[in-house]
């Protein structure tokens, strides 16, 4: 699935037992020229569904911890060409969010989009969810597809996820008051 693929900046997230889900995933890619940049990611209504206390446990010690304060996992960006400049969880009209941003030297490390020049593409499977883009999307009989002009110097696109307002998810707003 598309939406696991672009959490390769998440990549811990998805070992655990329990897992984090999350309603939708943006990015806003700021070239700084036709192969750098910074990426703004913004991840929406984080949750968790851990079927018992250990799973939630781990669950927050990933989120909280591992992914929010941990030098490991900056270094894990680093090692994949992304330079975090920037990480937060915040509760927003009460639903925990997040976002990040990093730096990148090669675009295709954002996502694995690429460039041929005249244009950035990022393809992705039928079954994934575009829910917005600045670019023109392109369906096939095997992929999606969306295409950027190289005049185009932020890409954005947003993602659906999961509907998290459905099945027992665990809210973890009251966990981001604790930390």
């Amino acid at each position: 699935m598309f939406i696991k693929k672009l959490l390769t900046l998440l990549p811990i997230i998805f070992t655990m037992q329990g897992c984090l889900v999350f309603h939708t995933v943006s990015y806003e890619v700021n070239l700084d020229d036709q192969k750098s940049g910074t990426v703004n990611m913004s991840i929406s209504d984080i949750r968790s569904d851990a079927l018992n206390t250990t799973e939630l446990e781990e669950d927050k010690q990933q989120l909280f911890h591992e992914l929010l304060k941990s030098d490991d996992f900056v270094k894990q960006m680093q090692d994949e060409g992304k330079y975090i400049l920037d990480r937060k969880l915040f509760i927003s009209e009460g639903k925990l969010n997040g976002t990040i941003k990093y730096s990148f030297d090669d675009i295709s490390k954002v996502e694995s989009i690429v460039y041929q020049e005249p244009f950035y593409f990022i393809t992705i499977p039928l079954e994934d969810s575009i829910i917005s883009t600045n670019g023109e999307i392109i369906v096939s009989d095997n992929h999606k597809r969306i295409m950027w002009d190289n005049s185009i110097r932020t890409l954005k696109f947003k993602m659906f996820s999961a509907d998290v307002e459905s099945g027992s998810l665990v809210e973890l707003t009251k966990y981001l008051e604790e930390e």
